[in-house]
């Protein structure tokens, strides 16, 4: 099997684990607004907060990797010519890194409704 299908397995297969996740979480917030006499559209905004975090992190952390994957395969063919820019290297390396942080960041403030 391809290096390109197994991706698309892998994507595939997340994106269903994601939508089965908010499924559930739909359903717990419908029993949790039953039980506080929220009404449908409270329940709603709850779960819609729910996705947007999901998504704040999701897009993020699939870009810091993307980024990742470009800046370690070059900073690697660097090192393999000049052995003392790897310092710099995982300068960029934390840079990417933060974007997943600032994602998840974000997903933190839409839950706490910031």
């Amino acid at each position: 099997m391809g290096m390109k299908r197994k991706v698309i397995r892998f994507l595939f297969l997340m994106a269903a684990f994601a939508v089965m996740i908010i499924y559930i979480q739909g359903n717990m917030y419908a029993a949790e607004a039953v039980n506080e006499g929220l009404n449908a559209a409270q329940s709603n905004d709850r779960a819609a907060m729910t996705f947007a975090a999901m998504g704040a992190v999701g897009l993020s952390c699939m870009t810091s990797a993307y980024a990742l994957a470009k800046i370690g395969s070059a900073a690697m063919g660097a090192m393999s010519e000049k052995p003392e820019v790897g310092g710099r290297a995982l300068v960029f390396l934390g840079m990417a890194e933060g974007i997943a942080i600032y994602g998840l960041i974000i997903a933190i403030m839409i839950l706490n409704k910031i």
